[in-house]
């Protein structure tokens, strides 16, 4: 159980920061540009809830989004958790990402996708208030991606972090396309 009881603790006025398992790092270390990036994308996916639950035209795109969305935004805590834990500082139990949390995305995207014409082309991002907020959702969750990658070099990360962030920015482009198509938003294609 989490219990903030302090907002501030003025232990990193130093600029070193906690790990879960009480190692302190640099506050400019890959391990929390890697956890702090997921961080930003958990709270880009808020403003796309937001979005979609205030402008969104669709009803029913709106009620399928918001849980898919929030079990994402509860996914990400745990790889949060995952890349805040050096691995010998693990425990039984603790909240990671699995293989079935990789599988529920593909099956996401597959559903979505087949509801949208093949393209021919790149999308430009865009696609309305909704989409458009989706394609940021997608660049950040790329960097969240690199910079596991980029800390994956100099010390382990679970399994499954790097495959969950690459399939979560392929949902996120399918899912621009598929709530500008439900919310009748034009989609721009590049014209090389």
């Amino acid at each position: 159980m989490v219990r903030l009881t302090r907002i501030y603790t003025r232990t990193g006025d130093d600029g070193t920061t906690g790990l879960i398992g009480g190692a302190r790092v640099a506050k400019d270390d890959l391990r929390i540009e890697a956890y702090g990036t997921v961080d930003e994308l958990n709270a880009v996916i808020g403003m796309v809830r937001e979005r979609n639950l205030s402008e969104g035209r669709d009803p029913e795109a709106r009620d399928l989004l918001d849980p898919l969305l929030e079990q994402i935004q509860q996914q990400l805590f745990n790889l949060g958790s995952s890349l805040a834990t050096r691995f010998e500082d693990r425990w039984p139990g603790q909240p990671l990402i699995g293989a079935e949390d990789v599988d529920g995305l593909e099956e996401a995207i597959d559903r979505l996708n087949a509801e949208l014409p093949k393209l021919k082309s790149f999308v430009l991002p865009g696609g309305g208030p909704v989409g458009s907020v989706l394609h940021l959702a997608r660049t950040v969750c790329r960097r969240a991606e690199r910079a596991t990658v980029t800390l994956g070099r100099q010390a382990q990360v679970a399994e499954h972090d790097v495959h969950y962030l690459n399939r979560l920015s392929d949902l996120f482009f399918v899912m621009s396309r598929w709530v500008a198509k439900r919310h009748g938003e034009g989609e721009t294609l590049w014209s090389p």
